[in-house]
């Protein structure tokens, strides 16, 4: 109905049209133009277009700019006779700027304007005053007054301006379809009823002043479901919808649902998926923060040393099996998050300061107990029971869960595609690309569970183990003395001061014995520490002369005035960027050549995760780098390298 109207404003006239002065910059040129060149008796309305041309690799924003930038600013209360103005908006594209999804328009732009007089019949004047931001490599605010006067009279056109004005008009949006929408503090979800079947849709929302990363789009027919994350503040108001599909486009107001509509599962590429999720588990055991885990591992190892083939496979598998159940766990609860409309992402839960807490106790207890401080003295008849070999497989599983907590703070080669693909499907996709996971995770207890003659190679029990129990208790008190340090961090320094106090004391306890019954309390207390004491309030890691801080908005920035930026998102508990950091990032030469912005997630922070969901990552390390050359940014390899980060500043430079 709308375009027809237009059309029937767009008949043919006579001779000429009437064209504003034009606005020239190195950009863009500029101009209004009308279909007609004077007011016709008692015509009360005017067809004019706003008309740029946009130079070769610039683009300008739609009404709703998507993650960041500027929709264009029209005002009209300059000119004269004129009621109103009202803008027909064509259906943007979307294009990426400096790694950020935006909608808007490239080469020429035709915005047409259907003018109301206030006085129909008479002289019109008309004056805008616009701005509209202009980007390529850089970004140009184009501010401007454009002017056209139509004397009242005879009127006439241009066949060639109303063909420029019926063409824009033409693809804006026609009236159609149905739509819903949930938006949250996260995420805008909608679900759409298009007219016709549809082939490759794109959707485009509008909500006030909501700004929109790069969405993600499943269709079937013509029904589509696409979900928004959301990188500003949700803005209350109606939510409006634009679906194009090739030359065709709709748009529709969208009735709120109470509930997000859930996105159709993807199973895609699924094997290939689950094969890098197990080698993303078997790499893990490899990376630093296993140590203390490996240490576990080798005890185990020379304690079964002399038992029989079947008690070895029996203890490793059930260890491999705990090592399984604890990820294939941590995959519930991250699917259940997701489901409750959470977002979460590897080691987040080392941003609890309860779980840090326990794991800190846990340690304490286990070190105390390598050296030899204390032991757990078991009832004649248990004991008994289990030295036939019927028994510990508890004591084994525990060991492998144990060892898998400890690993998650550690990111490695493969894992995040495979950990961003399962959160980004959601659903069972998540409980079998974790359990893949967690089987590589296990693989060494199951290497050995296959092959229990393998643990004859290890020295015979003798002295030399208290030498080892004594080593295995010092890197476990490390690793207890590390984990204080990130609650710290995390939950303050009075916080980790009681948990260190308390987690002490329960491991001496049993040393005494009349003490023994007080190890259990000590080590709840720490557990309750974190909820006790409250967390310093904006509290911050320590300012770095040479890093910047995070700022999402800064690095589109900088690249924007040609800088190269260097971002590292680390935190105090991911040892793979500590090892990044030390090997690779601290004093580097590259770094005077940069601006390094740092992104710290030792605690939770909305923005840094969505920061990393929005490139497909779901955990840490993270780096990237963005440059003139390179505004989307190159991504690094989670394990890095001077050259691999050196070669991508030479060429986002």
């Amino acid at each position: 109905m709308l375009r027809a109207l237009v059309l029937l404003l767009l008949l043919p006239w006579a001779a000429f049209a009437a064209t504003g002065e034009a606005h020239v910059t190195p950009v863009a040129e500029t101009r209004l133009i009308s279909a007609e060149n004077a007011v016709a008796p008692d015509a009360g309305t005017l067809s004019a277009a706003v008309d740029m041309n946009l130079a070769g690799g610039w683009k300008t924003y739609w009404r709703s700019p998507g993650e960041v930038g500027l929709p264009p600013r029209l005002d009209w209360s300059r000119s004269e006779n004129v009621a109103g103005a009202q803008i027909l908006w064509p259906a943007p594209t979307r294009f990426t700027a400096f790694g950020i999804e935006n909608f808007g328009y490239e080469g020429r732009l035709v915005l047409p304007v259907r003018i109301a007089l206030e006085r129909p019949g008479e002289a019109a004047r008309l004056r805008l005053d616009a701005n509209f931001l202009v980007c390529a490599e850089i970004c140009v605010p184009e501010e401007m007054t454009l002017a056209l006067d139509l004397p009242a009279g005879l009127a006439s056109a241009d066949p060639a301006s109303a063909a420029l004005i019926a063409a824009a008009a033409a693809a804006v949006p026609e009236e159609g379809g149905r739509a819903q929408a949930h938006m949250d503090e996260d995420a805008l979800t909608v679900r759409i009823e298009a007219p016709r079947t549809l082939a490759a849709p794109d959707v485009f929302p509008v909500a006030g002043r909501t700004a929109f990363a790069a969405p993600e789009i499943a269709a079937e027919g013509a029904t589509v479901t696409a979900r928004f994350p959301l990188t500003s503040d949700p803005e209350e108001g109606p939510v409006e919808i634009v679906v194009t599909d090739g030359d065709a486009g709709w748009r529709m107001d969208a009735a709120p649902l109470a509930v997000a509509p859930s996105m159709p599962r993807r199973a895609a590429g699924l094997g290939w998926v689950l094969i890098l999720a197990f080698a993303g588990g078997a790499v893990l055991n490899l990376m630093p923060c296993v140590l203390p885990v490996l240490g576990i591992k080798l005890a185990h190892a020379a304690s079964a040393a002399g038992g029989s083939p079947a008690r070895v496979r029996a203890g490793f598998l059930a260890s491999g099996l705990g090592a399984l159940a604890f990820v294939v766990v941590l995959g519930g609860v991250a699917w259940a998050a997701r489901a409750a409309g959470l977002a979460v992402g590897w080691g987040m839960q080392f941003q609890s300061p309860v779980f840090l807490a326990a794991l800190v106790a846990i340690l304490a207890l286990f070190a105390s107990n390598l050296a030899g401080l204390w032991e757990l003295r078991l009832p004649p008849a248990l004991s008994t029971f289990l030295s036939r070999g019927h028994g510990g497989l508890a004591g084994d599983f525990a060991t492998g869960a144990f060892a898998a907590i400890l690993a998650t703070p550690c990111s490695a080669p493969f894992l995040g595609t495979a950990v961003a693909f399962a959160l980004a499907s959601g659903g069972p996709v998540i409980l079998a690309v974790f359990g893949a996971l967690g089987v590589g995770l296990a693989l060494p207890y199951l290497l050995v569970a296959a092959f229990p003659g393998a643990v004859r190679l290890l020295p015979r029990p003798g002295r030399w183990m208290l030498a080892l129990k004594g080593v295995l208790a010092l890197l476990l008190a490390g690793t207890a003395l590390w984990l204080l340090w990130v609650l710290s961090g995390v939950a303050g320094q009075t916080a980790a001061a009681l948990v260190a106090f308390l987690a002490l004391a329960a491991a001496l306890a049993p040393a005494l014995r009349r003490l023994a019954p007080a190890a259990l309390p000590l080590a709840l207390a720490a557990l309750l520490v974190p909820l006790a004491v409250d967390r310093p309030a904006g509290a911050a890691p320590e300012a770095d002369a040479l890093w910047v801080p995070f700022d999402r908005g800064d690095v589109m920035a900088r690249a924007v005035r040609g800088e190269v930026v260097l971002v590292d998102v680390t935190a105090d508990w991911c040892l793979t960027c500590k090892v990044n950091e030390a090997a690779v990032l601290d004093g580097a030469a590259f770094l005077d050549e940069v601006t390094p912005m740092r992104a710290d997630w030792t605690r939770p922070d909305p923005a840094i995760l969505d920061y990393l969901i929005e490139n497909g990552r779901y955990g840490i390390p993270f780096n990237a780098v963005y440059g003139p050359a390179a505004p989307e940014g190159i991504v690094l390899p989670e394990i890095l390298t001077t050259r691999a980060v050196e070669d991508a500043i030479e060429a986002a430079r």
